[in-house]
């Protein structure tokens, strides 16, 4: 049995985790500690004491695997400025961990490393050709090409929300009409709202949205479309159809064998699916469609402990 930790450093809060992985290659998870992000030093001080604990307490580490959002360096190990944590500049993190600990320990930002969790130990398991699809807040993937996760020349490889699909649309990555604005929390709020406020301006009543003051997401569009909210359910159809265009270019670029889903398509999966399947079936070239399995997450709530144990075991 040889025992990880992982380190999942979050916009809200952090975790530490052990696992122990056999020698089946099957992951468990023994113990893990939650806490806050509270700023950079707060936070450095939480992560290295109860990584000092879990070290004490399951004896020999074999390395320490590092989730955390973009941009960073994972060739040098350094978090450099991400969005969601301010004050996050130049962190030199895993040389910390490697001088506090004296254990190996590897960087990846969270979308490759829920791809190399769902490859090791979910719904990509036994396959060489994966890709992952956060579909969250955003939207980014992470890549395993021939049984090696792929990063790119600088580690960026995988922005694929940047992916421009029409001349208009939501906006998601900086960016009308991409990939993200169509296939992301914010974006199907976004489109949802503007939907509405089509609707209201020709005097016609939206369920989700009695008023522009209502606050409008993701969930609460879908949570309107199960209750049968037509308006709801078009949104979501919207979201499926571009959600298959860009899966197409995907799949015709990168012939993948499976391509993981998570977050907001695991929960509305029989909301995308069919419009999603249609798109593919138009768009994609079908010798490639065809060998090409589109899945939701297998991990999904436990995704974030086992992505920063799966960047250890990649070590390995």
């Amino acid at each position: 049995m040889i025992e990880l930790l992982g380190i999942d450093i979050g916009g809200t809060k952090c975790a530490v985790i052990c696992g122990q992985l056999d020698q089946g290659g099957n992951m468990t998870i023994v113990e893990k500690s939650y806490f806050p992000t509270n700023g950079l030093r707060n936070t450095l001080d939480a992560i290295f004491a109860a990584t000092e604990t879990l070290v004490q307490k399951h004896g020999e580490i074999a390395a320490v695997g590092i989730s955390c959002g973009g941009p960073l360096d994972n060739r040098r190990g350094i978090i450099m400025s991400p969005p969601n944590l301010p004050g996050w500049d130049d962190v030199h993190i895993v040389e910390m961990i490697g001088e506090r600990f004296g254990l190996r320990a590897a960087l990846e930002n969270d979308a490759n490393a829920c791809a190399l969790a769902e490859w090791k130990f979910g719904a990509g398991r036994g396959c060489n050709n994966v890709i992952f699809l956060t579909f969250g807040t955003g939207l980014g993937a992470g890549i395993i090409l021939d049984g090696r996760l792929y990063a790119g020349t600088n580690g960026n490889a995988g922005e694929i929300g940047h992916i421009r699909l029409s001349d208009f649309g939501p906006v998601g990555y900086g960016k009308a009409g991409s990939f993200e604005g169509f296939c992301s929390g914010g974006g199907i709020a976004q489109m949802a709202r503007a939907m509405a406020m089509e609707q209201m301006q020709m005097g016609r009543k939206v369920g989700f949205c009695p008023s522009l003051d209502t606050p409008i997401t993701a969930r609460s569009v879908a949570e309107a479309a199960d209750r049968g909210d037509e308006l709801a359910r078009e949104v979501f159809a919207v979201s499926g159809r571009f959600l298959g265009k860009g899966l197409s270019i995907l799949i015709d670029t990168l012939n993948p064998e499976v391509i993981v889903i998570g977050s907001i398509y695991v929960r509305s999966r029989h909301l995308l699916e069919e419009h999603m399947l249609q798109a593919l079936g138009h768009d994609a070239l079908p010798f490639s469609a065809g060998v090409c399995r589109i899945v939701p997450a297998a991990l999904d709530e436990h995704i974030g402990d086992y992505a920063a144990l799966s960047i250890a075991a990649n070590i390995l």
